[in-house]
């Protein structure tokens, strides 16, 4: 096989022959990872022969053609806009996605407008129990810590754990970023009282309703008992509301909704017949059930939309990498996915076998063909009831690890997307929205990524731990008033140990106990010894008092100029275990530890105080 042709072949398509790895060093992908990437794409490269001939084929025009305001689009030819009325070219056209046959144009703003500097909280919703919470946070908890952190603590925005709907089935998927759909909501976060079906229904409904309320004081987040108490309480309320027959995406969504509960959440293991929107039958009545409860999701999200008004940024929804392979989204949208390739992350030092995160990646041929117009329902669906959006390893807009069935994840290859386009539907969305953007650039990213996010008035991220200077002997942490001002700034992360768990090297602790160290674990102490020293003389330098280390890191945090800093409630008030642990599924109760107090607790705190004090000031 002629190693230039299938490179040639390879670099018309988007795929990578070779790479840059986690040490700046060129990492080749082996020539067979490459053909069967390939012929993810549609494109076969198994011989010699197939080669040439996929070379020589011609290319289809592009169907996407990206603009930005102020732009000249040439002629002749007419532009049929995004309102249905037309445009003869040359012209410069408006705002929005655009027909010219049988291309899309998009125009883009060039940037978005100045995020206002504020602080505020990172929330794992789930955790966050309240009096009339059932055993978990829910959308009324939101609109209470919203509504509170503005009043009480002047704080000014709030970064939520994604919320995208999971399968309404058992066991219940836990892991916020793995969601059956990126395009609606989970149920699991309704406050059943809260509900118009719930206060208009007669009182011995809603004695029914209130003796299903599951245990509100568990050690652990018990979902499957949360939501087998909430889908019987909002059944028993169905039989008291109107049901209208839903249409559209949300009729196909519901329609998926009641076949996983009959069959099971995976659709690749039901009945063929089901299998395909086409011919799938679903009870009209689960259908219309499934539905009404999207209704009042967004009612209930609108509401803590509406309660954070007073923010000076709001509520920014999460926004996570992909959807579960065998979900809604890939049942109704399945054109738009390669749906036998994993995507993941190539190997580093953190995971030197590289990393599967078993979500199935968007193709972006069929995204470009489609006019890019299921990035942007999934963009509209969370920007509809939120005030921001942060997107989940923002590097995927650029490139995506692929990993061809049957590979184990370090031998796979990037995939790259056309980032221009990408941008543009974001930026697009974004603005209509009124929506500030912060991409989560973490790990081994490329330098464009970070400076294209912010020629667009976007804002990357930036956390403590990692912020320091790599081209100097030792790595040591750089002063705060260094970091970028276009970052949303952060101690840690909900993959990451917390300010206590890391001062006290409970990470180590608990990877310890778990096996993840192949080397010396006494070794991996020592490390965490050392970064804790660095830190404490960095407070030193910036002489801040360090009696209180983590009211000290708040206060170093605050020194930073970004835009946007923010911190969790479990750093704040001294919980030592993270939210969730990379590497393990149930070796460590990943998303479901609760807080330690009550929503109403936390704003009394004075360790809250404190931390909201330091930020704020």
């Amino acid at each position: 096989m002629d190693d230039d042709q299938l490179a040639a072949l390879a670099d018309a398509h988007g795929v990578a022959t070779w790479y840059e790895d986690a040490e700046q060093k060129r990492a080749d992908v082996d020539p067979d990872v490459v053909v069967a990437v390939l012929a993810q794409l549609g494109v076969d490269a198994s011989t010699p022969e197939a080669i040439r001939a996929a070379l020589t084929a011609p290319r289809p025009e592009p169907k996407t053609l990206v603009l930005h305001a102020g732009d000249h689009l040439d002629g002749p030819g007419t532009l049929t806009l995004e309102d249905g009325s037309t445009l003869t070219l040359p012209a410069v056209p408006p705002l929005g996605y655009h027909r010219l046959g049988d291309r899309t144009v998009i125009v883009a703003p060039r940037e978005l407008p100045p995020v206002p500097k504020t602080w505020g909280w990172m929330l794992q919703l789930y955790a966050m129990r309240s009096d009339d919470s059932w055993g978990m946070g829910d959308f009324a908890d939101l609109a209470t810590i919203a509504r509170r952190s503005a009043a009480d603590l002047g704080a000014g925005v709030l970064l939520v754990n994604p919320v995208q709907a999971v399968s309404p089935t058992v066991p219940v998927e836990r892991s916020p970023y793995s969601p059956s759909s990126r395009r609606f909501a989970n149920p699991l976060y309704l406050r059943i009282a809260d509900t118009d079906a719930y206060r208009q229904a007669d009182d011995d409904t809603r004695r029914r309703v209130d003796a299903l309320r599951p245990d509100n004081d568990t050690d652990l987040i018990d979902y499957d008992a949360v939501w087998t108490a909430k889908k019987a309480a909002l059944e028993l309320l169905w039989e008291t509301v109107d049901h209208p027959a839903p249409d559209g995406e949300l009729r196909d969504f519901a329609r998926f909704c009641a076949l996983a509960e009959k069959h099971g959440q995976d659709w690749r293991t039901w009945p063929e017949q089901d299998r395909d929107p086409a011919t799938a039958h679903a009870d009209p009545d689960r259908v219309a059930f499934h539905a009404w409860l999207q209704h009042l999701c967004e009612a209930q999200l609108a509401q803590a939309r509406e309660a954070a008004e007073d923010m000076a940024v709001g509520i920014i929804h999460d926004l996570p990498v992909g959807v579960h392979p065998g979900g809604a989204d890939t049942w109704a949208v399945r054109d738009a996915f390669a749906p036998d390739v994993r995507v993941g992350a190539p190997p580093d030092a953190f995971s030197q076998l590289g990393q599967d995160w078993n979500l199935p990646p968007w193709r972006p041929d069929r995204l470009a063909e489609q006019g890019y117009e299921p990035f942007r329902a999934v963009l509209r669906s969370v920007l509809r009831h939120g005030d921001g959006i942060r997107i989940d390893h923002v590097a995927g807009l650029w490139r995506l690890w692929w990993i061809p069935p049957g590979e184990p994840p370090q031998r796979g290859t990037y995939v790259r997307y056309d980032a221009d386009a990408m941008l543009a539907v974001l930026t697009l969305e974004a603005h209509r929205a009124g929506a500030v953007v912060v991409g989560e650039d973490l790990g081994t990213v490329e330098p464009k990524v970070t400076e294209e996010l912010h020629a667009h008035g976007m804002l990357s991220s930036a956390v403590l731990w990692f912020q320091r200077d790599y081209k100097q002997p030792g790595h040591p942490l750089k002063r705060p008033q260094s970091w970028t001002m276009k970052a949303m700034a952060s101690i840690s992360t909900h993959d990451l140990p917390t300010a206590a768990g890391f001062l006290r090297a409970e990470h180590v602790r608990v990877r310890a106990e778990l096996g993840q160290f192949a080397g010396d674990v006494e070794r991996e102490y020592r490390s965490a010894a050392t970064e804790r020293a660095q830190l404490e003389e960095l407070l030193k330098r910036e002489r801040i008092p360090a009696d209180d280390l983590v009211t000290a890191l708040h206060a170093l945090l605050a020194k930073a100029p970004s835009l946007l800093l923010l911190t969790s409630p479990q750093d704040a008030l001294g919980e030592t275990r993270q939210p969730n642990l990379p590497g393990t599924v149930d070796q460590y109760p990943n998303w479901r530890i609760p807080l330690p107090v009550r929503v109403v607790e936390l704003f009394t705190d004075a360790r809250v105080r404190r931390i909201a004090e330091a930020l704020r000031r």
